[in-house]
């Protein structure tokens, strides 16, 4: 996403999520969701993007507060809330 191709990551990163063998129960799931919101985000889709920040924060809901990715999600996804409105 650094390289300003959102849409091709976001491709990869649903397909980990197509693919739940791969990452359901492990780390790679919810990091891939949250990877796919920021990439909806910068492709201006905020809508399929808030959902995937929800689906993470949902996931990652009895997380540790303190965790810097979880904290830097969470105010990621406030910052949605507040375009959509």
């Amino acid at each position: 996403m650094e390289l300003g191709d959102s849409r091709s990551a976001a491709v990869e990163f649903q397909k980990l999520l197509d693919n739940p063998g791969l990452c359901w129960e492990y780390l790679t799931g919810p990091l891939a969701r949250l990877q796919l919101g920021r990439a909806e985000k910068l492709m201006g889709d905020d809508a399929a993007a808030r959902k995937s920040y929800e689906e993470f924060l949902t996931i990652w809901k009895d997380a540790d507060p303190d965790i810097p990715i979880y904290r830097q999600a969470k105010a990621e996804y406030a910052q949605l809330k507040n375009v959509g409105n």
